[in-house]
């Protein structure tokens, strides 16, 4: 999508400018990976016109492949304005406006795996990330994902960002089917991740036990549980939990994407549960010091650095304006 943010912080109906960037969980997730070394492509669909012109370039310049975004002739694309907090409750945090119904997006169908530059990017995919976001477009969107979901593996991994978005699931296309549906797309999946918070909303519960028993066929599902923690819970009963990094937060958005990207470039390079997990903290802690959706991460050698501490240390880093101190070794209570 397109984003339009007032300057400043400026009360929308106040606000005389607005900045445009482009936004989007999976484009966010496409181009954390790739800022991680890792060949990504986002799929898609944009309108023939500037917004849909600008995220292409855009992610094409972070090194994200668009050989699979289709051009809608008529239709446009879609667009979200984010809504500052207002002085009168400041403690309300801020909220966004959704403008997708109708757009290029939505016309996603399973036609769309007809093209052949998407059916060739599948092909070679060994990892398909999917969003509850796209769910929430329309029914075709929905029928696109059951297709892709219950498609022979061919080796590859399908991850599925529950993502769960209130404003989109309030339409004529997605009321009263919001829980059933996520939970039965997010079952077929191999990988699940949701965020604590997001889970009572979309599943009824935010227990463990529950939302495993509820999702009991991907192998592992993650819940990410903000500033406390992340737990992966394995299909075969066990647990692996990673504490969250102690951060100085600027902005919030984005930092969800950030962990799945973390998380994932963690699955793709082999590594255990527990390192992947601490790539999605450190992926995420560098876009809660940022404004904007995306913050860069440390360079290779602090980044490894950084993953390989002892828990000890891990517990101790302190994280600031994308600064990572980390106490030495011996320094910290165990």
């Amino acid at each position: 999508m397109a984003m339009l943010t007032p300057v400043n912080g400026v009360p929308l109906h106040r606000a005389d400018e607005l900045h445009c960037s482009i936004g989007g969980a999976e484009s966010n997730v496409a181009m954390g990976l790739a800022a991680m070394g890792l060949d990504a492509h986002w799929v898609g669909r944009v309108g023939h016109d500037g917004f849909g012109t600008r995220i292409i370039e855009d992610l094409r310049d972070h090194g994200v492949g668009v050989s699979g975004v289709e051009l809608d002739p008529g239709l446009p694309t879609g667009l979200y304005v984010k809504v500052p907090a207002q002085e009168t409750d400041p403690d309300a945090g801020s909220s966004v406006l959704y403008y997708r119904q109708g757009s290029a997006a939505s016309a996603m169908a399973p036609a769309t795996l007809a093209n052949p530059a998407v059916a060739e990017l599948i092909a070679k995919a060994g990892l398909i990330h999917l969003s509850g976001i796209t769910a929430a477009l329309s029914a075709d969107c929905r029928a696109l994902l059951e297709i892709l979901l219950k498609a022979p593996r061919n080796g590859r991994l399908i991850t599925f960002d529950v993502n769960w978005r209130a404003a989109l699931w309030a339409g004529p296309n997605t009321a009263g089917q919001d829980k059933s549906v996520l939970r039965q797309l997010a079952n077929l999946a191999d990988i699940v991740l949701v965020g604590k918070d997001e889970a009572g909303h979309a599943f009824g519960t935010t227990d463990e036990g529950e939302l495993r028993a509820l999702l009991p066929d991907p192998a592992v599902v993650v819940i990410k549980n903000e500033a406390i923690s992340a737990i992966a819970l394995h299909r075969d009963g066990r647990r692996d939990e990673v504490p969250a990094l102690s951060v100085e937060v600027v902005e919030p958005v984005g930092a969800g994407d950030s962990f799945a990207a973390g998380f994932l470039s963690g699955v793709l390079f082999g590594l255990s549960q527990k390192a992947s997990l601490r790539r999605g903290h450190a992926a995420a802690a560098c876009t809660l010091t940022v404004h904007g959706d995306r913050g860069p991460l440390p360079p290779a050698d602090e980044l490894a650095s950084i993953l390989d501490c002892s828990d000890a240390q891990w517990a101790g880093i302190r994280v600031s304006a994308g600064h990572f101190d980390v106490p030495a070794e011996g320094s910290v209570a165990p």
